[in-house]
């Protein structure tokens, strides 16, 4: 039997070096069925790079909506992250936080403009992540306003010092959000303690809309997993993509 031709995808794996984090980054990068340079594409740009591919199997997710649903064909960039140090760069906390925030809007982002045909807009971008991937990607929209714009957040991790920097802003009006959490979610543990995801969510989601974000919204069965997530993706992708 052959593959379905959704799955027939080209992955290109990148290394880049960081000024800002003074190490190389591993970058993924799916180019669509019927990938041409002459073309220009949208772009989504994961957190957790090498679990998005792995376990949230976004190359064949993508493949399924292009394929049977005429999505227009985009391009996936996965940042790939050193799990011993992603509290670190994800957190606002961590102490290498600002160095992240720097390195993917001034290195990533031009490194993948200058070497692949994706839309430079900020509406034809997409900033995904779950967890703190979620959280460091609703902070990158708010550092980087003229870049990001439109924020998928898997679960996102919406610590209190999250909280605070959002009750800060006064107008959020061009961010648009889409957020889903897992009402299994109450009492997860992380390495920086037990926290309820639903709770988190829901006030983050009133800081969001009181601001005059676009936030879409959904609490759905499911636990802190990419089990969880890999069914959601879907749907989260389709809210940007039929745009």
């Amino acid at each position: 039997m052959n593959e379905p031709v959704f799955l027939k995808r080209t992955i290109v794996k990148q290394t880049l070096w960081s000024e800002h984090l003074q190490e190389e980054r591993k970058l993924r990068i799916y180019l669509p069925p019927g990938y041409n340079e002459v073309l220009s594409y949208p772009v989504i740009y994961c957190q957790d790079g090498e679990e998005f591919f792995n376990f949230g199997r976004i190359a064949t997710l993508a493949g399924q909506l292009i394929l049977e649903q005429d999505i227009e064909p985009f391009i996936i960039v996965g940042v790939e992250v050193n799990v011993a140090v992603r509290t670190q760069e994800y957190a606002p906390f961590g102490n290498r936080f600002k160095q992240y925030l720097s390195c993917f809007a001034e290195e990533i982002i031009p490194f993948i403009e200058h070497n692949y045909p994706v839309r430079r807009t900020r509406d034809e971008r997409i900033i995904a992540g779950d967890s703190l991937g979620g959280s460091v990607s609703l902070h990158l929209a708010l550092a980087y306003p003229r870049l990001f714009n439109r924020v998928l957040s898997l679960s996102g991790a919406y610590y209190p010092q999250t909280r605070e920097i959002l009750a800060q802003e006064e107008d959020l009006s061009w961010l648009d959000i889409n957020m889903v959490v897992g009402l299994q979610e109450t009492e997860y543990t992380t390495d920086t303690g037990v926290y309820d995801f639903v709770q988190m969510n829901r006030d983050t989601r009133s800081l969001l809309e009181s601001r005059g974000a676009t936030v879409s919204y959904r609490e759905k069965d499911g636990r802190h997993l990419w089990g969880f997530w890999q069914k959601e993706l879907p749907e989260s992708l389709l809210y940007f993509l039929n745009k």
